[in-house]
């Protein structure tokens, strides 16, 4: 495993993260769900990362669980906020009253007396920006929370955070974790470029593009049986923007650069994210042991100038660059 920092901060993570959205307590087994931890571990990870709302808190709990007996020193645990996790109207939003009580039903559920990593989940238009980091930076002089961070922010929305920290003299944002892989660059042309010069890392989510980029779909041909694709609660929606045939035999010419590497698909996939310098980590899920295995071993492979030119050209047209369509809800869900 190879470690970088988490943006210009000090903190040191695995390239590799295991996230555990639409697996722990929803898809897979509890006894699954700790294979799959283990199997990380025994692969030199040992950033962990999971949100309040995945599986309507049942994640943390599954991962608290599966980390139960580790030394906490050697972890680095992120969790997150904004999402609904109660009926109520306050159960939501960047407030300071759901931030407190997130946090604290957070650090329950993961067995934990503070995390790594706090993130503000989405952006709430609905709060004061000036309230929530506020109500952030008195969660990290309290030791609940180490380093704040933010997921699927636009450019102008980080760099608003940043100019209102400095001027209040409160904690920066280190991290921003967006969606990023081969097919979906949205982040490249605005969030990138003021990362880079801010000091804010990227920890981005869903490397292999939902399962696409492991070449596991193939164009005219069914879904395969028990897969995201195929699963309504397992992401269906999200990964239905990729099942076209145009896009899915691109993807199959990725095979052969991938075999000449000595890769999995899936390890060239991981592997061309982490060739971003603002990346600081790729998070994969699993459902078997194996694929954890697999996607760690992506950790510290360079991939020259010219393999990454031949994945654009066989890319092309299917790349998703739109900076817009990194968005927050206008209204709390």
């Amino acid at each position: 495993m190879e470690f970088r920092n988490l943006g210009r901060s000090g903190l040191k993570i695995s390239e590799i993260a295991y996230g555990n959205w639409l697996t722990h307590g929803s898809s897979v087994e509890e006894d699954a769900a700790h294979a799959c931890v283990h199997a990380a571990l025994d692969e030199g990870v040992t950033t962990f990362d999971t949100a309040d709302v995945y599986a309507q808190t049942r994640a943390e709990e599954v991962l608290g669980r599966a980390l139960k007996g580790q030394r906490r020193e050697g972890l680095e645990i992120f969790t997150k906020v904004f999402w609904p996790t109660g009926p109520g109207m306050n159960d939501r939003g960047l407030s300071r009253k759901h931030i407190v009580e997130s946090i604290n039903g957070s650090l329950r559920r993961l067995g934990t007396d503070y995390v790594d990593l706090y993130q503000a989940h989405r952006f709430d238009h609905e709060t004061p920006l000036e309230e929530t980091l506020r109500a952030f930076d008195d969660l990290v002089r309290q030791g609940k929370v180490l380093y704040v961070g933010v997921s699927e922010w636009r450019a102008e929305e980080i760099e608003r955070a940043l100019k209102i920290a400095d001027e209040m003299g409160l904690d920066r944002i280190v991290s921003n974790q967006p969606q990023y892989s081969m097919l979906w660059r949205v982040i490249e042309e605005e969030i990138v470029p003021l990362c880079e010069s801010e000091g804010v890392g990227q920890i981005v989510w869903s490397p292999i593009g939902q399962g696409v980029l492991t070449g596991k779909y193939l164009p005219g041909r069914p879904l395969p049986e028990g897969s995201r694709a195929t699963d309504a609660k397992g992401g269906a929606d999200m990964i239905s923007r990729y099942m076209n045939d145009d896009l899915l035999t691109r993807v199959q010419e990725l095979k052969p650069i991938a075999d000449e590497l000595g890769l999995s698909m899936a390890q060239l996939a991981i592997a061309w994210t982490l060739q971003n310098p603002n990346v600081s980590a790729a998070i994969v899920g699993a459902s078997r042991p194996e694929q954890v295995a697999d996607n760690a071993r992506a950790a510290g492979v360079k991939l020259d100038a010219d393999v990454m030119k031949r994945i654009d050209g066989v890319l092309g047209p299917v790349v998703i660059r739109d900076p817009a369509k990194t968005e927050s809800p206008a209204r709390r869900p």
